[in-house]
């Protein structure tokens, strides 16, 4: 069962086991594994600001500036000796051309000194080479394995993206939509980490393949995560967004 943790920055969040892994849901959306002094996040699409602006939809263009100062935050915060960066790190291939020289600086300065490693996504097969640390296609360390997009089957210890997970919470007469983890105990699928990605509800059909059983969703909140399953999930429907 998820149980709340301790209001301080290295344990600020909900706490839930994979594959008997003892984790941490943190509510900015990174994983937090004190055992091993591991941070994770998943889809941060930076510079997709810029992609839409090239194709004529004007998007604000601080998406990765913000995306990068929330990620730092918790390196500062946690100082963890491994950062897994889960895939779609970059929006798409031509990503790092169009980066700000600051924001060049600020991943240089957050990949030195650790192992930072980058997942190879749908997005991004081939991370950039000239900002620090080194590209994997999956990682496995200890019980579990991190890897872009979660595989068909049982998959025990898979910590994974690519789905960028929301749920629809009912409460208190109304329904509240957030991005949100999603696990079964065996594996887990993360919410996107950036500024502007969108979501997917987790009573979709993609879902329901992954964990047959049923699964609990950790729900981002503004301070903290909060645990959600059965009924109070709701589908993406007209009448649960009233």
């Amino acid at each position: 069962m998820p149980e709340s943790l301790p209001n301080s920055p290295a344990r600020k969040g909900l706490a839930f086991e994979v594959a008997g892994e003892r984790l941490s849901l943190q509510p900015s959306g990174a994983l937090w594994w004190a055992e091993e002094e591991v941070l994770v996040v998943s889809d941060l699409h930076l510079e997709k600001g810029s992609a839409y602006a090239a194709r004529g939809q004007m998007l604000p263009p601080y998406d990765t500036r913000a995306t990068l100062r929330r990620i730092a935050a918790l390196v500062e915060a946690l100082a963890p000796a491994t950062v897994i960066s889960l895939g779609d790190s970059f929006h798409d291939r031509h990503a790092r051309p169009r980066m700000a020289e600051d924001d060049v600086a600020m991943v240089r300065a957050m990949t030195d000194g650790r192992d930072w490693v980058w997942i190879e996504g749908n997005h991004d097969p081939k991370p950039p080479d000239d900002l620090g640390g080194r590209a994997a296609h999956e990682f496995r360390l200890g019980a579990l394995i991190f890897r872009h997009e979660p595989t068909t089957g049982p998959a025990r210890g898979e910590i994974c993206g690519h789905l960028h997970p929301c749920a629809r919470v009912a409460g208190r007469g109304r329904s509240v939509r957030a991005r949100c983890f999603v696990s079964d105990g065996e594996r887990m699928v993360m919410p996107a980490y950036g500024a502007l990605t969108g979501g997917l509800n987790i009573l979709d059909a993609a879902f329901m393949a992954l964990f047959p059983r049923g699964a609990v969703a950790g729900v981002l909140g503004r301070d903290s995560v909060y645990a959600a399953a059965g009924e109070r999930l709701l589908a993406d429907t007209l009448s649960a967004a009233g």
